[in-house]
Protein backbone atom coordinates (compact mmCIF):
# COMPACT_ATOMS: atom_id res chain seq x y z
CA UNK A 1 0.00 0.00 0.00
CA UNK A 2 1.12 3.72 -0.67
CA UNK A 3 0.55 6.57 1.73
CA UNK A 4 1.09 10.02 0.52
CA UNK A 5 1.80 12.12 3.62
CA UNK A 6 0.96 15.65 2.40
CA UNK A 7 0.58 17.40 5.88
CA UNK A 8 4.01 16.10 8.09
CA UNK A 9 2.37 17.28 11.02
CA UNK A 10 -0.05 14.78 10.88
CA UNK A 11 2.69 12.34 12.04
CA UNK A 12 2.53 13.11 15.22
CA UNK A 13 -0.19 12.62 17.84
CA UNK A 14 -2.59 15.64 18.49
CA UNK A 15 -1.17 16.49 22.12
CA UNK A 16 1.80 17.65 20.01
CA UNK A 17 0.50 19.36 16.88
CA UNK A 18 -3.49 19.83 16.15
CA UNK A 19 -3.80 18.70 12.93
CA UNK A 20 -1.96 15.53 14.50
CA UNK A 21 -3.18 12.01 13.91
CA UNK A 22 -4.97 10.20 17.04
CA UNK A 23 -2.85 6.75 17.46
CA UNK A 24 -5.63 4.56 16.18
CA UNK A 25 -5.95 6.46 12.80
CA UNK A 26 -2.18 6.10 13.06
CA UNK A 27 -1.84 2.43 13.96
CA UNK A 28 -4.48 2.09 10.73
CA UNK A 29 -2.73 3.25 8.67
CA UNK A 30 1.18 2.60 9.35
CA UNK A 31 0.00 -0.83 11.26
CA UNK A 32 1.58 -1.48 14.43
CA UNK A 33 3.97 -4.43 13.51
CA UNK A 34 4.63 -4.22 9.71
CA UNK A 35 7.34 -2.73 7.74
CA UNK A 36 7.22 0.93 6.46
CA UNK A 37 9.52 1.89 3.99
CA UNK A 38 8.85 6.16 3.91
CA UNK A 39 10.60 7.74 1.13
CA UNK A 40 11.02 11.42 1.93
CA UNK A 41 12.88 14.05 0.03
CA UNK A 42 14.14 16.10 3.11
CA UNK A 43 16.54 14.98 6.10
CA UNK A 44 15.21 11.47 7.16
CA UNK A 45 15.84 12.53 10.94
CA UNK A 46 12.82 14.69 10.53
CA UNK A 47 10.46 12.04 10.04
CA UNK A 48 11.70 9.90 13.11
CA UNK A 49 11.62 12.57 15.13
CA UNK A 50 8.05 13.30 13.93
CA UNK A 51 6.81 9.92 14.85
CA UNK A 52 8.63 8.49 17.90
CA UNK A 53 6.48 8.05 20.00
CA UNK A 54 4.19 5.88 17.53
CA UNK A 55 3.29 2.48 17.93
CA UNK A 56 5.38 0.88 14.57
CA UNK A 57 8.11 3.27 15.21
CA UNK A 58 11.21 0.38 15.25
CA UNK A 59 9.64 -1.19 11.91
CA UNK A 60 9.52 2.55 10.22
CA UNK A 61 12.98 2.77 7.61
CA UNK A 62 13.16 6.36 6.11
CA UNK A 63 15.32 6.75 2.85
CA UNK A 64 15.93 10.50 2.41
CA UNK A 65 18.37 12.98 1.52
CA UNK A 66 22.09 11.94 2.46
CA UNK A 67 23.56 15.03 0.97
CA UNK A 68 25.15 12.22 -1.52
CA UNK A 69 25.30 13.74 -5.04
CA UNK A 70 27.10 16.65 -7.16
CA UNK A 71 26.26 18.02 -10.58
CA UNK A 72 24.63 15.10 -12.43
CA UNK A 73 21.44 13.73 -13.70
CA UNK A 74 17.90 14.88 -11.64
CA UNK A 75 17.15 11.27 -11.43
CA UNK A 76 20.51 10.55 -11.19
CA UNK A 77 20.45 12.29 -7.40
CA UNK A 78 18.05 10.07 -5.76
CA UNK A 79 19.93 7.16 -6.93
CA UNK A 80 23.16 8.57 -5.64
CA UNK A 81 20.47 8.87 -2.07
CA UNK A 82 19.10 5.80 -2.29
CA UNK A 83 15.75 7.60 -2.51
CA UNK A 84 14.50 6.09 -6.22
CA UNK A 85 12.16 3.80 -7.02
CA UNK A 86 14.75 1.01 -7.63
CA UNK A 87 16.36 1.46 -4.48
CA UNK A 88 13.09 1.68 -2.76
CA UNK A 89 11.83 -1.62 -4.35
CA UNK A 90 14.92 -3.52 -3.08
CA UNK A 91 14.40 -1.44 0.63
CA UNK A 92 10.50 -3.67 0.67
CA UNK A 93 12.11 -6.79 -0.98
CA UNK A 94 14.77 -6.96 2.42
CA UNK A 95 11.98 -6.38 5.02
CA UNK A 96 9.31 -8.67 3.55
CA UNK A 97 10.46 -11.90 4.21
CA UNK A 98 7.50 -13.17 2.82
CA UNK A 99 8.46 -11.97 -0.53
CA UNK A 100 11.45 -14.86 -0.69
CA UNK A 101 14.99 -13.60 -1.79
CA UNK A 102 13.54 -11.85 -4.77
CA UNK A 103 16.45 -12.93 -6.70
CA UNK A 104 15.16 -12.50 -10.04
CA UNK A 105 13.62 -8.88 -9.61
CA UNK A 106 16.73 -7.63 -7.57
CA UNK A 107 18.98 -8.76 -10.38
CA UNK A 108 16.47 -6.68 -12.86
CA UNK A 109 16.87 -3.99 -10.18
CA UNK A 110 20.77 -4.29 -10.09
CA UNK A 111 20.91 -3.90 -14.13
CA UNK A 112 18.76 -1.17 -14.27
CA UNK A 113 21.01 0.52 -11.89
CA UNK A 114 24.38 -0.69 -14.28
CA UNK A 115 22.56 0.67 -17.09
CA UNK A 116 21.30 3.58 -15.70
CA UNK A 117 24.42 4.95 -14.62
CA UNK A 118 26.34 4.19 -18.44
CA UNK A 119 23.73 6.17 -20.01
CA UNK A 120 24.21 9.03 -17.77
CA UNK A 121 27.93 8.93 -18.83
CA UNK A 122 28.17 8.39 -22.06
CA UNK A 123 24.59 10.96 -22.58
CA UNK A 124 24.43 13.41 -20.05
CA UNK A 125 21.16 13.06 -18.96
CA UNK A 126 18.45 10.59 -17.48
CA UNK A 127 17.04 7.53 -19.91
CA UNK A 128 13.80 8.17 -22.05
CA UNK A 129 12.09 5.67 -19.77
CA UNK A 130 13.07 7.43 -16.78
CA UNK A 131 12.80 11.15 -18.61
CA UNK A 132 9.28 10.60 -19.81
CA UNK A 133 7.67 8.45 -16.44
CA UNK A 134 4.51 9.99 -15.61
CA UNK A 135 2.92 9.09 -12.19
CA UNK A 136 -1.00 7.39 -12.88
CA UNK A 137 -2.73 9.46 -10.10
CA UNK A 138 -5.27 6.65 -10.22
CA UNK A 139 -2.95 4.41 -8.77
CA UNK A 140 -1.69 6.82 -5.83
CA UNK A 141 -2.95 5.12 -2.78
CA UNK A 142 -3.95 7.35 0.07
CA UNK A 143 -3.03 10.76 1.21
CA UNK A 144 -2.77 11.95 4.84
Amino acid sequence: MLINVVGLMKLQPPIEHPHGLIDEDFDALFTKDKPIVFAFHGYPWLIHRLTYRRTNHENMHVRGYKEEGTITTTFDMTVLNDLDRFHLVLDVLHRLPQSGTGATLKKIIEDKLIEHKQYINKYGQDMPEIRNWKWDLTEAGRAV
